[in-house]
């Protein structure tokens, strides 16, 4: 737990200052609160042995105090907020980049509901470490050590006033090994629920077509059950820790008025500040109990972040990078791939020569490995045996993100986003200007179309390019696609799902638009339009030679 804890702490390096100020503004106005009791009982006690001159003093100076104590608390808030939000940015950034390495490959995520909730709950989680424990704890043993500077002059009071306000401090660590058990459970079940939740209704139309919505929303109950009795848990220790706080600190105030009768009037005043002083420690110190178990919801977050981010990327970059290619021909040499060792090889023994120019049409069913050779191309997984070049110079030597910037990929499934077109077409040029748009969609044959839209480019795709049909949604992928630079350009069964007309249409569009690159058309069939000077067929591995 402390190790995961350790390492969510060092994710947030970039953040030291704000996380320091934070923890800076929130102990100075926890002592403005004990300052503010503690001449409160100084003005008391010096008014009831009557030192009038002392108590006016003690009054006098509360009043800047009270004054500054509302602005204290509103500065704490806005620092240790400010300084959360920009932690839990920097770790979604680096939890969302880790991702991207390691998700072409798979890394078992078989619901995309547990990893939404790995996005969104377990990083959530997280704040607890910083405005749930680490803040109320500096800030309450700020409080036990003024508390004990200020009773310094009555050794035996300090100890009996701030040694159950010390235990107190411990009450995080005691609760925190416990309630991790309970954390982590409650932590898993919530990634059930929203998976439960979530997964019936991306597959809405077959629940419904197979009258399963009561067993789907049977499953959602089990899973609310679940994550309802680890949370009980959880809130069955907080109870008893702040059972705990609360004697602690009701100790404190008894042995300050035990101590105060037994020395008599001599003591008074030093009885009074020490009552004042346990009672100005109850507000920091009652936020502990719920400080343990925030530690442990967090550790718990923690660990189901690393556990997927902590996976082997499923191809591992260069340590140092090979000259840059010459050309952009291609050639794949005695390839041998399979996804998992437990799943049949997809190539065996693969060789294909795609030099500059070429307009290859690769043929072949589904699930012969067609989309696989796009994955291997892009450095989106590795071959086990074999070899794939790029101007003479053998990928795996080559960063990925160059290889991204000279293969250019328009999938069967390219997907649109919910935002504007321009923002879904600069995804491949983030810098291009709206000209620069503007040719690319008139290339792709859908200028017009989005010349009409009232708000032109800025007009929103809606989810998943809902706003648009299949063959709109597929030309303004196609533009996003001739907006980059690369001059190898892999269409993957870029037709699919679009009717005889449309597909028609779209491939003589993409004749026209991707003269002068390298093409490799991946499709199952060939409909007479496409002109490739060069056809294969994928079959048993290998890339043998059609007729179409």
């Amino acid at each position: 737990m402390l190790r995961d804890l350790a390492r969510t702490l060092g994710l947030w390096r970039a953040q030291a200052g704000w996380l320091t100020a934070g923890i800076a503004v929130s102990a100075g106005s926890t002592l403005l609160g004990v300052a503010l009791l503690a001449l409160a009982g100084q003005g008391i006690a010096a008014a009831l042995g009557g030192a009038a001159l002392g108590g006016g003093l003690a009054f006098l100076l509360l009043q800047p105090l009270v004054a500054l104590r509302p602005a204290a608390r509103w500065s704490e808030r806005m620092v240790t907020h400010a300084a959360t939000f920009r932690a839990l940015t920097d770790t979604r950034i680096w939890f969302f980049r880790r991702l991207a390495d390691r998700l072409p490959g798979g890394i078992g995520l078989g619901r995309s509901g547990d990893l939404l909730g790995r996005l969104v709950s377990d990083v959530d989680s997280l704040d607890g470490l910083y405005l749930r424990a680490l803040v109320p704890v500096i800030s309450a043993l700020a409080v036990v050590l003024a508390g004990a500077a200020l009773l310094a002059g009555a050794p035996l009071l300090a100890a009996i006033v701030a040694l159950p306000l010390a235990v107190a401090l411990l009450l995080p660590l005691l609760l925190a090994p416990g309630a991790a058990r309970a954390a982590e459970q409650a932590a898993t079940a919530q990634g059930r629920l929203r998976a439960a939740a979530i997964d019936p209704l991306l597959g809405v139309e077959d629940v419904l077509a197979a009258n399963a919505e009561q067993a789907a929303g049977a499953t959602l109950a089990r899973e609310a059950e679940a994550l309802a009795l680890a949370q009980r848990g959880l809130g069955w220790r907080a109870a008893w820790a702040g059972a705990a706080g609360t004697l602690l600190v009701q100790a404190a105030l008894l042995g300050a008025l035990a101590w105060g009768l037994a020395v008599g009037a001599e003591g008074a005043a030093l009885a009074v500040l020490g009552l004042f002083l346990a009672v100005a420690s109850a507000e920091s110190l009652g936020l502990l109990p719920r400080a343990g178990v925030a530690l442990a919801q967090a550790a718990a977050g923690a660990r189901r972040l690393f556990e997927l981010a902590d996976q082997p990327p499923p191809v591992a970059e260069p340590v140092t990078s090979a000259a840059e290619p010459t050309g952009h021909a291609i050639r794949i040499e005695g390839l041998h791939f399979a996804w998992t060792p437990d799943r049949g090889a997809v190539f065996d023994g693969l060789d294909l020569d795609i030099p500059e120019g070429t307009r290859l049409a690769l043929l072949g069913p589904s699930g012969i490995g067609k989309s696989s050779l796009v994955a291997l191309l892009l450095k989106l997984a590795a071959p086990q045996a074999g070899r794939i070049s790029f101007g003479g110079v053998d990928i795996a030597a080559l960063p990925a993100e160059f290889i991204r910037r000279r293969i250019a990929c328009l999938t069967q499934d390219a997907r649109l986003f919910d935002d504007s077109i321009a923002a879904n077409l600069r995804i491949a040029a983030p810098a291009a200007p709206d000209a620069a748009l503007w040719r690319a969609l008139d290339r792709a044959g859908i200028g017009e179309l989005v010349r009409a839209l009232p708000e032109a480019l800025e007009t929103r795709c809606g989810e998943g390019g809902a706003r648009f049909s299949g063959g709109q949604a597929r030309r303004l992928a196609l533009a996003r696609v001739l907006l980059s630079a690369a001059p190898v350009l892999v269409l993957d069964e870029p037709t699919a799902g679009l009717d005889a007309e449309t597909e028609r249409a779209f491939l003589e569009t993409l004749e026209g638009v991707t003269a002068g690159r390298t093409v490799i058309l991946i499709t199952h069939r060939l409909v007479g339009v496409e002109r490739p000077t060069r056809i294969l067929r994928l079959a048993g591995g290998r890339a043998l030679p059609a007729a179409g």
